[in-house]
């Protein structure tokens, strides 16, 4: 999965090279960052099943970046591939239906209804409780969509929250019993999956014990340190077990191997499929 991060101070060249004179820093960077994005859809989506837009990337822009962000969500559709909006949603259950609305559903007003981003799925932060994630499963099972709910993150700092223990097992067992209790799939693929960070490969073979059919969701490949070799147990349900997200290791391949920045990112974003592939037989 091609993860889309956009650092408007480190775009490729020619997209920035693209934006015409005229207009405001926010529009311009705003016009910079979709270009920059769809160019790289164009050179990895073809290794990719989906992507995976970070929202705090766009929506720093202001509304520049918001109508960025529609632009590549657009043009990943038009390339077949799959939306799954990174933004780590959570709160209060009305505020939360309002976030569902947002990413995956509409919004009802007295002039007619407002579609949201329409995210095939999107990422969720359960430590409000189970009452706030509610709204956000309905509005993606309204729309046919899904969640992916955080349970241990790829960032170092998770074990200051996440491995902490509750009773006798650390809080990301209880996030997970939670996944599986939200997902409620007898078999095949739930709808509601797991956000696992690839950089701790150790704790994946209990979290497959404790969400059989959840879809695990495995950021932290490439500049996190993670690596797709060390993945096998989440992919123990079948191919369809697991999404191996890359961001940053594939936009800046050609920084490291001096290659042109499309060339680079396709040979790359292949490389991870490959390597995925294999694991997932």
């Amino acid at each position: 999965m091609l993860g889309l991060d956009p650092d408007p101070a480190r775009l490729w060249p020619d997209a920035v090279g693209a934006v015409p004179e005229g207009g405001t820093p926010a529009e311009r960077a705003g016009a910079a960052v979709a270009a920059h994005c769809t160019a790289l859809i164009d050179a990895a989506g073809p290794a990719c099943v989906a992507v995976k837009p970070q929202l705090a990337c766009f929506e720093r822009l202001g509304a520049p970046g918001w109508t960025a962000l529609e632009r590549t969500v657009a043009h990943a559709r038009n390339a077949g591939l799959l939306v799954i909006a990174d933004g780590k949603r959570g709160d209060v259950p009305v505020t939360a239906a309002a976030y569902g609305q947002a990413l995956a559903g509409t919004t009802p007003t007295p002039f007619g209804d407002v579609a949201g981003l329409g995210a095939d799925a999107f990422t969720a932060n359960p430590l409000l409780g189970r009452d706030a994630l509610e709204p956000l499963v309905d509005a993606a099972r309204a729309a046919g969509g899904g969640v992916f709910v955080l349970v241990r993150t790829s960032n170092p700092g998770a074990a200051d929250v996440e491995d902490l223990p509750v009773g006798s097992a650390p809080l990301w067992e209880r996030l997970a019993a939670l996944v599986r209790e939200l997902g409620g799939a007898d078999g095949g693929i739930a709808d509601i999956g797991a956000v696992v960070g690839a950089t701790a490969p150790e704790h994946l073979s209990r979290m497959r014990e404790l969400m059989p059919h959840a879809p695990f969701l495995l950021p932290g490949i490439g500049a996190q340190g993670g690596r797709v070799e060390d993945l096998a147990p989440a992919f123990a349900p079948g191919p369809g077990g697991a999404l191996v997200t890359a961001s940053r290791s594939i936009a800046t391949a050609g920084d490291r191997t001096g290659e042109p920045p499309a060339a680079a990112a396709r040979a790359e974003a292949q490389r991870l499929r490959d390597a995925a592939s294999a694991l997932a037989g």
